[in-house]
């Protein structure tokens, strides 16, 4: 499938989800004097990391006020053991534990992050941290997405398949999933009617699928507070349409005269290459809209995840008059919403291509693009998401990119610091990455695709990453305006590079969040590329920098932290610092991908 990149520039606006606040995001810079290295600066709890025992939570999201049920999953407790919760570095709670399971009431507060960590302590001055896990209190997931797949609904997907396919998906915290390829037709999705459903169907690659598996996903996905969401495309049928209603009328051409139906072409093994209509067609949307009813009707779905194919170039409708897809799309997204005005919409902007027109709709839960050779560097993971965010007119929703990592790989593996690198970035900026399946990583954008593997080393470091996604999520996603960060280092050996990144520097990205000032370093001082794709699995490991002294121009500061994904499970550190005139000198712990400083 051809993928055609969009160029995109446009102010960012960011609102709360919890409260009105926004901004106009406006450019980074450095500066400032080289500062002298304190005499002795450092954190001001010794803190130890010893995580070595594993926690989880029974849900991935909480309502305000609403249990949370903590299990020990493996290890047991050193004496003396407590639980502390924090948002950001503020303590809501720090309680005794014992046992293998406790629970927490979420505080009362809608749309707020949590960072749990278990720990001792020695004195006032030394404490072990033994695991760190997220808290995410949020009554709906728009604003903060963090979206899986499931690709395969096979009779091998037995119960318990199911259940260990969903602990590392719960284990960071994935809020909904994308059910991809599940429907028996593009233009007929569900297996059956709602009263004759198909127990077992072929897909559109002639893969079988179990209808109990398909309900037995969703189920498990509701326990756990996940949103279910079915994939379709907006304008595809089957080359047996016609006898299962769909009208000749409604079909999109390549050219004037009706000679070339536009179509994505696929094997001749499968069931049937993919034919397209016109996405405004009134009929179609119509049609479409009874199928989608009797699939709401037989299943337990929340919503509708919607695709499309790109730029098609120029087409024509039935009568020869030019199509405008992208104003399409938009018809066909409020056609849907109006039929089901309670279930939950998402449509991909593949390239980003129609994301203005999708997103001006006002009905997507959250934006939604498929990145490609066109949007393959690190800077337009925030350009991307500035774009689609004034695209949304302020709207108080996230952003989730489906890209694909070491795509065309040469490897058995995913290669570890390129996933990291790439989700360092993507978090640091405000957005979230569809990535996490039933029981793989994707690496294609034909989803059942699972030939790539995670290590072991992958897998526990991607549990960090979502924990701190989502502690974190009020500081990374919710609101706030980027702002210069005059920042320096002593060692003339750390080259800092204000945003975008290059290649062999410290890049720095910053917001001013809520009176705070949140500063991202992340570490490009051995990357190889400034692509995100890592497609030749090359991405080196970056050498971990322990003690680096900065100066930063700051006033007023009583505060300051440090957190980064890579040590101590997330949990924040906080940090000793010296005013020097309207400058702050400190010394960061440790910096290996991503350190998020925070001076309050």
């Amino acid at each position: 499938m051809k993928m055609y990149p969009l160029l995109l520039a446009l102010p960012l606006f960011i609102a709360s989800c919890g409260s009105d606040n926004g901004g106009t995001e406006s450019g980074m810079g450095g500066g400032g004097s080289t500062p002298t290295p304190p005499a002795a600066l450092g954190t001001v709890i010794s803190t130890a990391d010893r995580i070595t025992l594993d926690v989880a939570t029974d849900k991935v999201c909480y309502k305000p006020g609403e249990k949370v049920l903590f299990t020990l999953t493996s290890g047991t407790l050193p004496a003396g053991a407590r639980m502390r919760y924090r948002n950001g570095n503020d303590v809501v709670a720090d309680e005794a534990i014992s046992g293998t399971s406790w629970t927490w009431t979420a505080p009362d507060a809608d749309y707020t992050g949590y960072m749990a960590d278990i720990y001792t302590a020695d004195g006032d001055k030394v404490e072990s941290v033994y695991a760190a896990i997220a808290v995410d209190v949020s009554s709906d997931w728009g604003c903060f997405p963090r979206y899986g797949f499931i690709a395969s609904y096979g009779t091998d997907k037995t119960e318990a398949v199911r259940n260990n396919e969903f602990k590392l998906l719960n284990r960071c915290h994935i809020n909904g999933l994308q059910f991809y390829d599940w429907q028996y037709k593009h233009h007929w999705p569900l297996g059956g009617t709602p009263g004759n459903l198909l127990p077992v169907y072929k897909d559109i690659a002639n893969r079988d699928i179990s209808t109990d598996v398909v309900k037995g996903y969703i189920d498990l996905a509701h326990r756990q507070g996940m949103k279910a969401m079915f994939y379709n495309l907006c304008f595809g049928v089957l080359d047996d349409a016609a006898a299962d209603g769909v009208k000749a009328s409604w079909n999109i051409y390549k050219d004037n005269a009706r000679r070339n139906q536009d179509h994505h072409q696929l094997p001749d093994s499968w069931k049937s290459s993919i034919y397209l209509v016109d996405p405004s067609s009134t009929g179609w949307q119509d049609y479409l809209a009874n199928r989608n009813n009797d699939v709401y009707t037989a299943l337990g779905f929340d919503g509708f995840h919607i695709d499309q194919l790109g730029d098609r170039g120029t087409v024509y409708d039935y009568y020869g008059g030019k199509c405008n897809l992208r104003t399409g799309y938009a018809s066909f997204i409020n056609a849907m919403k109006k039929r089901h005005p309670d279930k939950s919409l998402v449509m991909n902007a593949v390239s980003n291509w129609g994301a203005e027109n999708i997103l001006g709709t006002g009905n997507m839960d959250f934006m939604y693009s498929e990145l490609w050779d066109g949007e393959s560097t690190f800077a337009d993971l925030l350009s991307i998401l500035n774009a689609n965010t004034g695209y949304a007119g302020g709207k108080k929703m996230g952003q989730v990119y489906a890209a694909y990592m070491n795509y065309g790989h040469k490897t058995a593996q995913f290669n570890t610091p390129g996933v990291l690198l790439t989700d360092a970035v993507m978090f640091a900026v405000g957005a979230s990455h569809l990535e996490l399946g039933d029981g793989h990583m994707l690496c294609s954008e034909y989803f059942p695709y699972s030939e790539l593997k995670m290590s072991a080393e992958l897998q526990k470091a991607i549990v960090a990453y979502y924990d701190f996604l989502t502690a974190y999520q009020n500081l990374l996603r919710d609101g706030g305006t980027q702002t210069a960060a005059d920042l320096t280092a002593a060692s003339s050996a750390v080259k800092l590079n204000a945003w975008p990144p290059a290649l062999g520097t410290v890049t720095t990205f910053a917001r001013e969040v809520n009176g705070k000032k949140v500063i991202h370093l992340l570490n490009f001082r051995k990357a190889n590329s400034l692509s995100w794709r890592d497609q030749n699995s090359t991405m080196p490991e970056p050498d971990t920098l322990t003690g680096l002294v900065l100066s930063l121009k700051a006033t007023g500061v009583k505060t300051l932290w440090a957190a980064s994904p890579d040590v101590l499970g997330g949990a924040p550190q906080q940090l000793t610092f010296r005013q020097e005139g309207d400058r702050i000198t400190f010394s960061v712990p440790s910096l290996k991908y991503w350190t998020m400083i925070v001076a309050e």
